[in-house]
């Protein structure tokens, strides 16, 4: 019964008292009237308006009728508000633990906080060890499989129910003798899914020997895939593309284009220095036909010796014009039928085509090397040649739906195929073994291997001698609906738990963690 509530702004106080005029005895059960004694418990409620709230509640202590019970007195309780030494209410109670199961110590307690009942992170963790052990149910279908601790170093074990996606137990470690063990204590499991690990396969057999295993679909298809990235390894060097087949033409057409600068369809008969070699021409000629000798017309028109006699030997002026504008042998040309062979091979970089022509005598500098590369640059320009796929990029090809190509990537992925019979048939056997196990055709795994022993490719047949050591999981895994999806997916909400709580990540937090959100508890 409520009395009066009070509000000093930032505290609401309620107080009230019991109406009842018997209690029961928790011991005993028998119900008494005669009060012992009276007093005021204090209790933290869940906030009001954002204001925390007290409520002083005054209850009686009785002194039990039963004169053989051991509790001679006890103090009353109001279902669905107190609790025995509870300094919190019920309700408030309820909340903190399902803020504890959901965000753990350090992000519990800011939200707490924030909704006006503030506790500290380690009052949180130890809500969470107060709550009772979850109910370990029996699965008929269970998945195995293993998580981490500490990654590296300690493994523990999580079970789960394929048929309802919920956590079933977590165990301690991944030893056979602790998961067989749990399997023995719980008998009823007709089903266990897991990966290839051979300490669940010796688990499963000691401990459900009547049930039926199921090798999970995804391992299996790594484990192959694996098996493709080594196959491709051993023939990557058929990867890259081979060099372009008409190279012969494009040498052909470098050798038949002039590179370069056209000679004059005629001479140049205007300009500074060629009206100076007329002039001179015809001077050197009117001293000769006066018959004045070579030197007193050099030191005359003040010209060389030779240059006088160079005039003088020349009939017409335009014979000492000739080469002066037109075309002249460059000491590159003996090399150029190299220069364009390596330009059509795809090499392109002037300062390699200057070291390799230098390598083969050329006497000149870079630069003349620089300006016919750009020359060439200019004329024929040069796709540059495709990078090679990496090996991993063709394992993802060759293990990947076709229609989840792109147009260039299934290009890619025939060429390559093209080039290479190995992969070729390799790409058969994966496309093969994709089709068996997406239509849950696991009765034709044995065709299947049988066609893979018959090539020669040692990592494919690795990956079948593996498959014979788990056969009966393997083709129960590529039969029927079950698959380990839900133990995958689990597998990673422990680890987000687990980066939750910041090292305090305990085994038994992180289990009653695990099961009890899982299980609507939160």
């Amino acid at each position: 019964m409520i009395e009066n509530v009070v509000s000093d702004g930032e505290l609401v106080a309620v107080r009230a008292r019991t109406a009842a005029e018997r209690a029961v005895c928790p011991a005993c059960g028998t119900l008494s009237s005669r009060v012992h004694s009276r007093c005021v418990r204090r209790l933290t409620d869940s906030a009001v308006g954002g204001r925390p709230v007290l409520i002083e509640l005054r209850v009686r202590r009785f002194r039990c009728g039963r004169r053989s019970c051991r509790q001679a007195t006890f103090a009353e309780q109001v279902d669905g508000l107190t609790v025995r030494h509870g300094r919190r209410s019920a309700g408030l109670q309820t909340v903190l633990e399902r803020l504890a199961v959901m965000l753990a110590g350090r992000a519990g307690a800011r939200l707490s906080h924030a909704l006006a009942a503030g506790v500290s992170r380690s009052t949180l963790l130890r809500l969470i060890r107060r709550l009772p052990e979850p109910e370990t149910l029996t699965p008929r279908v269970l998945g195995v499989d293993d998580f981490a601790l500490c990654k590296g170093h300690n493994y523990g074990t999580i079970l789960i129910d394929i048929e309802s996606h919920q956590p079933v137990d977590l165990l301690p470690d991944r030893a056979t003798p602790t998961v067989s063990r749990w399997l023995a204590d719980h008998p009823g499991v007709e089903v266990i899914c897991r990966d290839r690990s051979t300490a669940y396969v010796e688990a499963g057999r000691l401990g459900a020997p009547n049930a039926i295993h199921v090798a999970d679909r995804w391992h299996i298809w790594s484990n192959l895939a694996e098996a493709v990235e080594k196959t491709v390894v051993q023939h990557r060097a058929l990867l890259r593309e081979p060099h372009d087949s008409t190279t012969p033409q494009v040498i052909a057409a470098m050798e038949n284009t002039n590179l370069e600068p056209p000679s004059p369809v005629g001479l140049r008969t205007t300009g500074r220095l060629s009206d100076r070699v007329r002039e001179q021409h015809a001077a050197v000629h009117a001293l000769l036909d006066q018959g004045v000798g070579l030197r007193p017309i050099a030191r005359q028109l003040g010209l060389a010796r030779n240059t006088v006699c160079r005039f003088a030997n020349a009939a017409d002026p335009d014979e000492l014009l000739v080469g002066r504008w037109t075309g002249r042998a460059s000491i590159l040309d003996p090399y150029k039928p190299y220069l364009h062979q390596r330009w059509a091979e795809g090499c392109t970089v002037a300062r390699r085509l200057f070291e390799e022509v230098r390598e083969r005598g050329y006497p000149g500098g870079e630069n003349v090397v620089k300006v016919y590369v750009a020359k060439l640059r200019e004329s024929f320009p040069h796709d540059p040649p495709r990078k090679a796929p990496s090996v991993r990029n063709v394992t993802s090809w060759l293990t990947r739906h076709p229609d989840r190509l792109t147009d260039d990537q299934a290009q890619q992925l025939k060429a390559i195929l093209a080039r290479c019979p190995a992969l070729d048939r390799t790409a058969h056997h994966v496309r093969a073994f994709a089709e068996l196990m997406n239509n849950r055709q696991g009765r034709h795994l044995d065709q299947w291997i049988t066609s893979v022993q018959a090539d020669d490719l040692p990592a494919l047949h690795t990956f079948v001698t593996g498959l014979g050591q788990d056969l009966d999981a393997v083709v129960a895994g590529l039969s029927l609906r079950y698959s380990s999806g839900a133990v995958e997916g689990h597998n990673n909400k422990i680890k987000m738990l687990k980066r939750q709580m910041f090292g305090r990540a305990n085994f038994d937090l992180l289990r009653k963690r695990v099961l009890l959100s899982a299980r609507g508890r939160s």
